[in-house]
Formats: structure tokens, sequence, C-alpha cells
């Protein structure tokens, strides 16, 4: 059996373990989904790792991937770039084109590898002042263009296999194997630089807290890839021989989960909340009988509580609840998803609650681009779950709360450092420990509870601390409000600027008879709008301390999205940005 120590060991395993799976990797391409098998996976990175020597390629010389969606040309020539020494360096293909310069400029990549013709456009406009790129090559065919697909012919002779080899033997665990610049909620994009050792550990040492049928999962995969926790999931799917079936487009979720029955999903929470709004107003539209039954199931659903702990009675009621009603909700996801894994933001509990009553339990983890990333992660197995926390911390990692309350992380998953940049890695790793820049806590069976970003924790005037996104999660809990960003730091209280759920309200709108006009501007100006959002603040406002509580808002008329810079890749808020984008509506609250 291979042994895996580095991230190219993980198909050859595959292959050694579970013979040849026929679609352990598959892409819908002209509506058809095409399978390639784990044999067919490693002839094409080897034929990509012949092609990249006889092109010159050297060991550490890095080479950049952008891909608007994740697809199987990713995964191997992930694997195949690995191979002959060099490192890979994914960028998300949504920021801006000053980033794709800073990137490409500052890891000196000399090659890239992009998915389509808009991102492709947007590499081409910065193109000429990136000193490094030799050449760019598409995963779609695009006339005028390098295609990938010419690796695979000029890596058709196998005369120089044993140089792939030669290379490969030359990798050791400890080496470079990547560099992910994270997007970060502020400054230039810092560039993490993970081993192989980092990666392999962190799969190796997380996979006995999954729950794979070895050999039998199938994975439906939409995340980006070019953040770690996919990537690092698309590995660990490999390790158990999970069939990863790549989602088209985050609107075509709902079709692909229906078409592709998947066993697993990893999802963020914002999307868990958009899964449960749209469910919740399915059954908003039901009457009569079938009405009454579906908010007795939500309700018994938001007092979930696992292991049996709510007595027989509850259970029996769950039991008739799961027939009746959840069962539909497992159809609507295709009707084989039993685990949902989420990471990158704080979980709702409601939401970690209604789903494990549905049979689909999302196993919340948390961890960072730094630690490759998994820190710590739920298993429904052996009491291992528990809502409200991110469950304990994984085997070979050390984890311990500093006197501030930071979460400070040692272990085989912690980063080399960032690249190019030995004093921001000396001000975050401190005698071996990361400082993951979370505030958190170990309840009294050692499961971890986070309770908020260190930096993004502040005082009001009256020196009272608010933890902005224990309130912002709370909020986010009203059908009314899509996004919220509570500010206040050194002010008299904390304020809210909200994007308000801008469809809802005009449904609300339709059946209340209130005219909120044609545009986002109109509607956000509508007093009976205002008034509402208002009677909703009021409610959640209620779980706080008085200094808490959010005592004025302001409705924005913008939808926050990554494309609009409100939003990082993986939807957390760009707090800086928002502020100057708003920076008249802050004067607004509180001059």
């Amino acid at each position: 059996m291979t042994s895996i120590t580095r991230l190219f060991d993980f198909p050859y395993y595959q292959q050694d373990k579970y013979t040849s799976i026929p679609d352990a990797l598959v892409t819908k391409q002209d509506g058809v989904w095409v399978k390639t098998s784990t044999q067919e996976y490693i002839a094409k990175a080897n034929a990509v790792s012949r092609a990249l020597l006889q092109l010159g390629i050297k060991k550490d010389d890095k080479i950049a991937i952008i891909s608007s969606t994740n697809r199987t040309e990713w995964n191997i020539m992930d694997i195949g770039i690995l191979q002959t020494g060099a490192q890979t360096v994914p960028i998300y293909p949504t920021i801006s084109e000053e980033d794709y310069e800073y990137i490409l400029n500052h890891s000196g990549a000399i090659y890239c590898f992009v998915s389509d013709t808009e991102v492709l456009d947007k590499l081409n406009s910065i193109k000429h002042n990136v000193s490094n790129l030799k050449e760019v090559y598409t995963f779609n065919q695009i006339e005028g263009f390098k295609n990938w697909s010419e690796l695979l012919v000029l890596g058709a002779d196998e005369s120089n296999q044993h140089e792939v080899e030669a290379a490969k033997n030359s990798v050791k665990t400890e080496d470079l194997a990547t560099i992910i610049y994270t997007s970060g909620t502020t400054g230039r994009p810092k560039g993490v630089m993970l081993s192989h050792s980092n990666i392999v550990s962190n799969v190796l040492n997380s996979a006995p807290r999954i729950p794979f049928e070895a050999g039998k999962s199938r994975a439906l995969s939409f995340l980006p890839i070019c953040h770690i926790f996919e990537r690092m999931i698309l590995y660990l799917y490999q390790y158990y021989g999970v069939s990863i079936y790549f989602g088209e487009a985050i609107d075509k979720i709902s079709d692909n989960l229906k078409e592709v029955k998947p066993t697993v999903i990893t999802a963020v929470p914002r999307l868990l909340e958009k899964v449960y709004d749209k469910i919740y107003a399915k059954g908003a539209d039901l009457t009569g009988i079938k009405r009454k039954l579906f908010f007795w199931a939500i309700d018994l659903g938001l007092r979930y509580e696992p292991y049996g702990a709510n007595g027989a009675w509850y259970e029996f009621q769950l039991k008739i609840a799961r027939k009746l009603i959840f069962s539909k909700w497992k159809e609507g996801l295709g009707g084989n998803l039993d685990l949902m894994v989420s990471g990158s933001a704080a979980l709702q509990t409601r939401l970690a609650r209604v789903f494990a009553a549905a049979e689909i339990p999302v196993m919340e983890g948390y961890g960072l681009t730094e630690t490759s990333p998994v820190i710590s992660v739920n298993d429904m197995r052996n009491k291992g779950f528990k809502v409200g926390t991110v469950g304990k911390v994984i085997d070979g990692v050390e984890v311990k709360i500093a006197e501030d309350g930071e979460i400070l992380c040692k272990g085989p998953n912690v980063m080399m450092g960032y690249f190019k940049d030995d004093a921001k890695t000396a001000e975050e790793i401190k005698d071996g420990y990361f400082h993951t820049g979370d505030i958190g806590e170990f309840d009294s069976e050692g499961f971890l509870k986070i309770t908020d970003r260190k930096k993004e924790m502040f005082k009001t005037s009256g020196g009272k601390y608010i933890a902005p996104q224990i309130l912002e999660n709370t909020m986010k809990q009203s059908r009314f409000i899509e996004q919220i960003m509570v500010i206040g730091d050194g002010q008299k209280m904390p304020a809210a600027f909200i994007q308000p759920s801008f469809d809802f309200i005009k449904e609300w709108a339709a059946i209340h008879k209130v005219d909120v006009g044609t545009t986002n501007e109109d509607l956000i100006t509508n007093t009976k709008v205002i008034a509402r959002i208002q009677e909703e603040i009021d409610g959640l406002n209620e779980k706080f301390g008085n200094w808490e509580k959010i005592k004025r808002f302001e409705l924005t008329p913008d939808t926050w999205s990554v494309e609009g810079g409100q939003l990082t890749p993986t939807l957390k808020l760009k707090r800086k940005i928002v502020m100057q984008m708003y920076k008249p509506l802050f004067n607004k609250i509180y001059n």
C-alpha cells in the first residue's frame, strides 16, 4: 500500500486501496457528466508532469491556477505540477485584476492555467505588468489561446517518465507544496506557505472524524477549490475512495444535488442559511393542515438536542416529523445526503439543530488557511457532536487559550510561514504556536467554542466590549435581513448597516399590499419596511444586554457580494471596505 507523505500520493493510494474508481472525478461538459477513473486521473497527471519537465519546469517553480468552477482538470493539473517538485498557486477567480497582478508578481508564477473567457479577460488586462509569466493555458477551448490539452499531447511520449519518478522522489514531505493567498478582509493578500506535510497530516488526522463508508460515498463539490477547506476535503475524499462530482455553479447547485444525489457536501454557513430560507419560504406558502404540520416540525427541530437528550416523547414526535416533513427536505437535496461539513464562519445554532433533526447533520468545524485548515470538528459518533461548538480538537494538534482568550494552535498542520514576509510570520507564530486571532473557550467536555474574532471586537465609548459576529449571526435569523455589519467602535452605542433581503421583502409587500416601489432605493426608504425591520431588530435585541443592543440601523440599496467588494470569496464581511463604502450612513447614525 502506498504510504502518503506528499499530496500527489493520494491518487496512488486510492488506486492501490480501491483498484480504480470509475467516477473518481466527474465534471459536466455540454450537459453530460464526464467521468474520469482513478487510473485515467493518474495517467493524465503523469502526462502533465512529463510535458512540464519538457517545458523546462524545475523544482520550486510556481504555477498559478485560476478557475471559475471546480473541475477535473484542476485536480489533474494539481497532481501533475506537484510531482515535478514545482508548487501550485491557486487564485480566487473573483478577486480584482489588481490582486491578480499582485499575486502573480509576488509569487513569481511562470505559467498560469485559467478556466474560461471571463478569467482570461481579467488576466489579459494585467498580463503586460506580470514580469515572470511565460505562457497562459486555458481549460475551455478558446480560439487563439493555448489549451491545457496540449500538455497531454506533449506528455504522451512516456520516454521521460523516469525523470518524473526522479522528480517525485526528490520531493520531501516537509517541502513547500502550495502558496495560498488569503483573500483577507483588509490589506494585500498574504501568501500562506503550506508544505506537503502540513496538508497531508491534516487530511490523515481529520479522516477519523468523517463517517464515510470507504469506496461507497459520493460527494458534490462546489466550494472554491482555491480555498484550503475544499481542497483539503478533496484529498480526504480521495483517501476514502469517494466519487467526486463537481458542481456547475452556485446557482445550479439545486439541480446538481438532484442529479448527483450525493451522500456528502461541504458548505459555508451563508449557503446553509439560504437553503433553510428557501425551505422555510416553501413551507410558508402551504395552507391548512400541511402548513400546521410544517411549522410543528420546524418548532420541534429548533429544540433538537443530540443523543436523545430531550427524552422519549420528543424522540417519538421527531420520528413522525422526519417521516412526514423532514424526509421531503432530504428529497429536495437529492435524497441521499446524510452529511454536510461546514466551515469558514460561525454556524447559527438554529441551523445546526434543525438540519440534525432532519437527519442531514451539519458537522461544523474550525480552522484557518494557516492551519491547513482543520483544528477541530464535530463528529456525530461517540458523542462527539455538540450544538453551538466547533467540536473537539483533532488528533496531533494542540490548542491552548491565551490569557486574553485568543485561540493558539500548535501542530504539523501549522503553516511554514508567509511567503516573503518573515516579520509577519514571526508576529503570528510565537514559540511554535500560531495565533489565530479568534477568541474561544473549551467547555467541561472538551468542546471548543468560538466566541468572536479578536480583531473584530470593539469597545464602545462607555468601555463595554461588543462581539459583532454574535450580534450579526442572531440578526440574520430574520428573513428580512440578508446581510448585516455591526458598527460602533469608540461610539456611544452599537449600530448596524443592513442589506435587506430584497426578494423576501417584495413577497412580504405583495401579501400586505405595501407599495415598495420599483428600485432598491425605493424599498429602503419605505417607512413601512423600515418599521418592520425595526420590529425584527427589537425582538432579536432582547437576547442581549442593554449595552449590546443595536440602537440604530441604516439600510443599504446594494446587494452585498464578492463582486461588489463587500464580501471575501468565502463570503465573510470585508469590514474595512464596507465601512468606507457606507461612510455617509455612519455619519448619519452617529453625527
